[in-house]
């Protein structure tokens, strides 16, 4: 059996990774991926620590988490087309200036 240790040290390592691509890189879909990665990353401990506590609302918690993640990444790419719509190269976060409806 894997101690539990394991799972949050990984969860740990997947946070920090998505942290890191968030900060650093400028590509929006970039940074909505580390976004995503940092909302597994917490899925991953909930779900240690539920199986560890044999307690199931943490895997209950799990599945509204992705399902928002599942609505931000569907907002975030919406807006995203509708950037490169307006403009021709809208994937930078430097080249995004204003946002007007």
């Amino acid at each position: 059996m894997v101690p539990l240790s394991w799972y949050i040290g990984l969860s740990a390592v997947l946070f920090g990774i998505g942290v890191i691509g968030f900060l650093v890189r400028r590509n929006v879909l970039i940074m909505l991926m580390s976004i995503e990665l940092m909302l597994n990353s917490v899925n991953v401990s909930l779900i240690a620590f539920s199986h560890y506590l044999q307690d199931l609302r943490g895997q209950v918690l799990v599945f509204f988490i992705i399902t928002v993640a599942a609505a931000e990444a569907a907002i975030g790419l919406a807006i995203l087309v509708s950037l490169v719509r307006n403009k021709s190269a809208a994937l930078h976060t430097d080249e995004i200036t204003e946002m007007k409806g």
